[in-house]
């Protein structure tokens, strides 16, 4: 059943097991069971109940500063979420005048960043939201700007002119061809923004992907920072700033 109602886009799998377990989920005209299976033919109803809890859900939008970890603390580093105050509020918001969340529980990283990176950091409520950029079926990209100097093979270290420095072969790797912990990676997007910069657009978010990509071809990055996840853009967010995501936008 679970499996059913996320699949639809009704909710997270993990919200679905919530609305059964209070009875906000009818199977047929009688209240769902947790592990139940569904027929083609059965007819699902959703109680308006679980729409109202639904509606109250709040994602926001971080523009994350280095030295925070995108979720839970670890390593004696804080979490994102203690930044989601009111004084850190964007006042160019155009639901500024909404305060602070008053609880952040359930709040989750749609897609982290590590520590070392800054950028664009979705913080949802929304399981919805969440399966649409983290998804297994996700088509979501997204998009980094990624400084970076050149270890080249005779030992030379190179941080200016890098794009001219860096070979047309090693890029093309970088676009398809690389593998991490034995598994191929997915076709990206890597071209030059400047000399010294690159951006990456993908589709997938493995485990500090960026870096361990750059390693295997001489890179080393010197800043990463994430300025897109599908349609979200990080725009004139301020540093360590946030903002509610409006009604009428999405991934």
């Amino acid at each position: 059943m679970n499996k059913h109602l996320a699949d639809a886009q009704y909710c997270s799998r993990r919200e679905a097991d919530v609305w059964i377990e209070r009875g906000w989920v009818l199977v047929n005209g009688r209240p769902a069971r947790m592990g139940q299976r569904i027929q083609t033919e059965d007819r699902i109803t959703i109680l308006p109940a679980a729409h109202a809890q639904q509606s109250t859900q709040r994602t926001i939008l971080l523009h994350k500063p280095v030295g925070y970890v995108s979720g839970q603390p670890e390593d004696g580093h804080e979490p994102a979420l203690v930044l989601l105050t009111d004084a850190n509020h964007w006042r160019h918001d155009p639901l500024a005048n909404q305060p602070a969340p008053h609880s952040l529980k359930g709040f989750a990283p749609a897609g982290r960043l590590d520590i070392d990176s800054t950028g664009l950091l979705i913080l949802t409520q929304d399981g919805r939201i969440a399966r649409e950029i983290i998804g297994a079926d996700s088509q979501i990209d997204k998009e980094y700007l990624v400084r970076v100097r050149y270890h080249a093979p005779d030992g030379a270290v190179i941080d200016s002119a890098v794009d001219q420095a860096f070979p047309a072969e090693q890029l093309a790797r970088l676009r398809h061809g690389l593998e991490l912990d034995g598994v191929p990676l997915k076709p990206a997007q890597v071209d030059w923004q400047n000399p010294e910069q690159l951006r990456f657009v993908l589709r997938e978010g493995r485990k500090r992907q960026i870096r361990r990509m750059c390693e295997q071809v001489g890179l080393h990055v010197t800043a990463l920072k994430r300025v897109r996840i599908g349609s979200l853009t990080l725009g004139q967010l301020p540093l360590g700033q946030w903002r509610y995501l409006d009604v009428h936008e999405r991934p």
